[in-house]
């Protein structure tokens, strides 16, 4: 689904959510607009390779490693294009590792890269006529790609609405505070949690980690 078309969907994700219960729609009028935008010309290794870069890392941290890793195919007068499979493969492990990715991820790129020569990782067009289920089990077969990248690949390039990552720290903890838990969720309460934001579990997640730009969230971090 391309960005416009998701757009389109948005308002009626907020109305949705909105009426799951009171917590829900104080949160989406402390954040709102949804601002969540897709990725859609991006093919499926480099979503891929993308996410695996912010594997258990702040968006800042990732940010940098992944301008380092473009860097490294560009020059100065050149736009800067996202590296082929193929030179991704012929790239030096100590050139990759440069760029801030640790052994374990620089092996997870390198059998992205290959994925995406061998057929296993999909191309864009093919991906796109799959279901949600179909990739994850195709994709997670690949060593260092567990759901959650896939699942980041869903959300992000393939733009699909009712996703909702149970094992994310900043969804589950994005919930918590929602629901004043004492406590993180645990991967079942946050499959029950999402059940009635179906079919816009996609949307409510980008509702949860906006949460920790919240002043409210702010305020009770300081007084732990």
């Amino acid at each position: 689904m391309g960005a416009e078309n998701l757009a389109e969907l948005y308002p009626h994700a907020v109305s949705h959510l909105s009426s799951v219960d009171e917590d829900w729609s104080r949160l989406i009028k402390h954040v709102d607009p949804c601002m969540h935008r897709s990725k859609p010309a991006r093919e499926p290794y480099e979503a891929l390779i993308r996410a695996v870069a912010y594997q258990q890392l702040h968006a800042r941290a990732a940010d940098a490693i992944i301008a380092r890793f473009l860097d490294l195919y560009s020059d100065s007068e050149s736009e800067i294009v996202f590296p082929s499979p193929d030179e991704i493969l012929a790239t030096r492990t100590e050139d990759l590792r440069s760029c801030g990715f640790s052994s374990r991820k620089i092996a997870t790129v390198q059998h992205i890269a290959e994925g995406a020569l061998s057929g296993l990782v999909p191309s864009l067009e093919v991906a796109s006529q799959m279901q949600d289920d179909e990739l994850i089990a195709r994709l997670i077969v690949l060593p260092g790609v567990g759901r959650w990248t896939v699942e980041m690949f869903l959300m992000h390039t393939l733009g699909r609405m009712d996703i909702l990552p149970v094992d994310d720290f900043g969804v589950r903890e994005g919930y918590r505070f929602l629901k004043s838990l004492n406590t993180l969720p645990n991967r079942k309460e946050m499959e029950k949690a999402g059940l009635p934001c179906s079919p816009y579990r996609t949307i409510a997640s980008w509702y949860l980690w906006r949460v920790a730009s919240l002043p409210e969230y702010a305020r009770m971090s300081k007084k732990k």
